[in-house]
């Protein structure tokens, strides 16, 4: 967490040395930072901060792919005459521990057109999905726990 602060003051002080407070700026300093990070400090604490880092890149990075190829899938069905809509819901056994891990991969899966999260079981053993395409149920699931649940877990850990 220290190596989180000091990220956001290095990136606060590149925004008050250059004098632009924008987004723009903002993402700038936090580069800035992490690089000044990576180079200055060689401790535990840093170097779980840069594999989060890392994680977190990956993670937006395949959220964005899943995101693009959904719209696509979703955009082709929509404009085509003939619907390949094969709907369905299937249950999705978790392995995530905390509400909060539970809560993201459930609001991620709602924000990828073609799907959406109904339900958690009491147990939050089990979320309940409606996909639009279930070509083979046991595929989908698989496709959610190795892509999306895993990723998270990464993120969280």
């Amino acid at each position: 967490m220290t190596a989180f602060l000091a990220n956001i003051l290095l990136a606060l002080a590149w925004m008050a040395l250059t004098g632009t407070f924008t987004v723009g700026g903002m993402f700038t300093g936090l580069v800035f930072g992490y690089c000044v990070l990576w180079i200055g400090r060689r401790d535990r604490s840093t170097a779980a901060y840069r594999s989060k880092i890392v994680a977190v890149a990956e993670f937006v990075l395949f959220f964005l792919k899943e995101l693009l190829i959904a719209n696509l899938r979703v955009a082709h069905d929509v404009l085509t005459p003939k619907h390949h809509m094969t709907p369905g819901i299937v249950a999705v056994p978790l392995e995530l521990e905390s509400d909060l891990q539970i809560t993201l991969l459930a609001t991620l899966i709602t924000l990828t057109p073609g799907t959406l999260s109904l339900h958690v079981a009491e147990d939050r053993r089990t979320l309940y999905v409606h996909a639009m395409y279930i070509d083979d149920s046991n595929m989908l699931v698989k496709q959610i726990k190795q892509g999306f649940e895993r990723r998270v877990r990464e993120v969280f850990q």
